[in-house]
């Protein structure tokens, strides 16, 4: 039996979240899905995992959902099932900032597709910013990115304001696993006064999905909350991954 995993994210207007748990708690478990979904007002955030054909209908199944129509997910194998249950959680937010009237479906910075990612961040006047956690980034980051060494997303509001507000004409780019984090940051930083932001689309997930390692300026794995640990290019190779 084949197991993949499904992550993805979408910020949307979701006024009945306690309907919509008990909608997808049922499709879930009807497919033996196991992960994490978490659902706030702002939008859902899940990783889940089944086998793949059972995988494909439930996601398929979320899509049916006008609200998800077209929710983009990044599919990736795993040698064993990496969660032991599944959880679907009513949050505040999707992806904890912390700071009131952040809204990504307002404003956020200019989204860069990974195939444009390296010529950004090549340039020597840009500003490169990981947007994860210290451990995250010791796991593996792109070649000159700054870790702002945080141990929560909530922390870098705070890092902001105190490292950056000198650059708030120069460009920067930032960047995190699945691009959840950095629509967030981005979005603040645009409301802080910061005139040129970037972030890569899709996320780290994407971009080692779509660019080849010969071509790539990522070093070291991404690090992902679940069973497989890290991956590397082509979502493949998690350092728990006995199959290798």
């Amino acid at each position: 039996m084949k197991i993949e995993v499904s992550a993805f994210y979408k910020f949307v207007n979701l006024p009945d979240t306690a309907a919509l748990r008990q909608s997808l708690k049922e499709i879930c478990t009807a497919y033996g899905i196991r992960g994490t979904i978490l659902l706030a007002q702002e939008g859902i955030n899940g990783t889940i995992a089944g086998e793949t054909g059972a995988l494909a209908e439930t996601m398929a199944a979320i899509r049916s959902f006008k609200s998800f129509a077209d929710l983009e997910s990044k599919q990736s194998p795993s040698a064993s099932m990496p969660f032991a249950r599944l959880k679907i959680r009513l949050k505040k937010e999707i992806v904890t900032l912390g700071i009131p009237g952040i809204d990504p479906l307002r404003r956020v910075g200019k989204y860069v597709a990974p195939e444009d990612w390296n010529d950004l961040i090549a340039d020597p006047d840009v500003l490169l910013i990981d947007t994860r956690n210290s451990f995250e980034f010791t796991a593996g980051t792109f070649k000159g990115a700054i870790d702002p060494k945080t141990r929560s997303f909530g922390e870098f509001p705070a890092y902001a304001r105190e490292h950056l507000a000198g650059y708030k004409d120069r460009k920067i780019a930032m960047f995190c696993t699945g691009g959840i984090r950095c629509e967030k940051a981005t979005s603040f930083l645009v409301d802080e006064g910061f005139s040129q932001v970037f972030h890569l689309q899709g996320g780290i997930l994407k971009y080692l999905e779509t660019i080849p390692a010969e071509s790539s300026l990522w070093q070291g794995k991404c690090f992902v909350f679940d069973e497989r640990g890290a991956l590397g290019h082509g979502l493949t190779g998690g350092e728990n991954d006995k199959s290798e």
